[in-house]
């Protein structure tokens, strides 16, 4: 160990942490004699994106953890010079060709102490594109996790709850995607501070997912979000609003049916997620109501047309595909999703029908995806479908 200015070795850890090639992690933590760094810890290493390699930079506070990727170069110049500014006590930096412990001195000098690599450092930095573990959209310590209570005291997901979790982070990368492409392509509009990105959740439920669709956009996108969910039962809104309450979030909840619900603005997504058979339908007529640039609707039972079907008289050569109890379900599902999908294009969307959870977690796992374009479709389709098999879908009532 050698003892040298603080500087200096700092300038050993800012050529090791722009290596992109040789980093393979990166801490700092703890804090100096007379400052206080604003993170409680700092992790880096380098990954490949699509956009090309960038440097991870994860930043942990009291509660949770703040992850940024900044791009190779500049950026990621600019990230690594803050977070050296900054009044870490400790640094541990290891490459494939050492190990760098760096800690500040009660006198401000560093005391630095290198070593030869842990075994597995080169081979870890060779294979650093491949075989990681998934990046979190929100992680478990995410305070509205516990708040929800999916984790525990220690932000951890209780195991009797992953699978909800799981899902959680499934949705979010749907509607990641999905707000994105909508921003990008000029179907959504830029929010501001003053006028917030106006989010209803139809039939919301306890909440799982529309509280975690806020806290992601709003934390992690940065994106202002005024949140409303609906939903019949007052227990539902009873406990949603301590939860808002809770996380300090801008939200307001009511009771009371999806078809009967007032806003004061038209919302610009409407979320009807798991909504139970015609509550979708009844969502998906008050989204083209109100003419919202994006819907995520996941249905849930498909009651209507299946009993439709046991009494309608199928045409030629599909009897078979009604006659027996559990294909008529399953065929129910699948023409009921059909025809929402018709539906939305007559009325101008651009529609995608989707996986958005894997089938191993939850069976309802199919969800609409629609962005309003404006360009309708003409209705034959629907027309002979309709007519084809004597059925009289709840949306089509409702958009007339």
């Amino acid at each position: 160990m050698s003892t040298v200015p603080l500087s200096d070795a700092l300038v050993r850890v800012r050529a090791d942490l722009l290596a992109d090639d040789r980093l393979v992690r990166a801490v700092a933590s703890g804090r100096r004699r007379a400052a206080v760094p604003p993170w409680r810890r700092v992790e880096l290493r380098w990954v490949d994106l699509k956009a090309g390699r960038h440097l991870q930079v994860v930043r942990y506070d009291a509660t949770q953890a703040h992850t940024a990727n900044h791009l190779r170069g500049g950026p990621a110049e600019e990230a690594v010079d803050a977070l050296l500014a900054e009044a870490f006590g400790n640094w541990t930096v290891e490459t494939t060709e050492r190990q760098l412990s760096l800690r500040v001195t009660k006198r401000g000098d560093a005391a630095v102490h290198t070593k030869a690599p842990a075994a597995q450092a080169a081979e870890t930095a060779v294979d650093r594109g491949h075989d990681r573990a998934k990046e979190r959209l929100l992680p478990e310590d995410d305070p509205v996790f516990a708040a929800l209570g999916l984790a525990d005291a220690q932000g951890r997901i209780k195991p009797s709850r992953m699978a909800k979790y799981r899902q959680v982070e499934d949705f979010l990368r749907v509607l990641d995607r999905s707000v994105a492409d909508a921003r990008a392509r000029g179907h959504l509009r830029r929010p501001t501070e003053e006028d917030p990105l106006r989010i209803v959740d139809l039939g919301c439920g306890n909440g799982y997912l529309t509280f975690a669709a806020q806290r992601f956009l709003s934390e992690r996108r940065g994106l202002p979000v005024r949140l409303t969910g609906v939903d019949v039962k007052e227990q539902s809104r009873d406990h949603n609003a301590a939860v808002a309450e809770r996380l300090g979030i801008d939200a307001r909840f009511v009771a009371g049916t999806i078809g009967g619900a007032e806003l004061e603005q038209a919302p610009d997504v409407v979320l009807a997620l798991h909504a139970c058979d015609t509550a979708t339908d009844d969502a998906l007529a008050r989204a083209v109501g109100w003419e919202a640039p994006l819907v995520l609707a996941a249905p849930c039972c498909h009651h209507d047309i299946a009993a439709q079907l046991r009494t309608a008289t199928a045409p030629a050569p599909y009897s078979s595909l009604v006659r027996d109890g559990i294909l008529r379900e399953r065929f129910a599902d699948t023409l009921t999703d059909t025809l929402r999908a018709l539906l939305l294009r007559r009325a101008g969307y651009r529609v995608d029908v989707m996986e958005f959870v894997d089938s191993r977690h939850t069976p309802r796992n199919t969800l609409l995806r629609a962005v309003r374009t404006g360009a309708a479709a003409d209705s034959e389709e629907y027309d002979a479908l309709v007519a084809a098999w004597g059925i009289h879908p709840r949306l089509g009532e409702l958009l007339g």
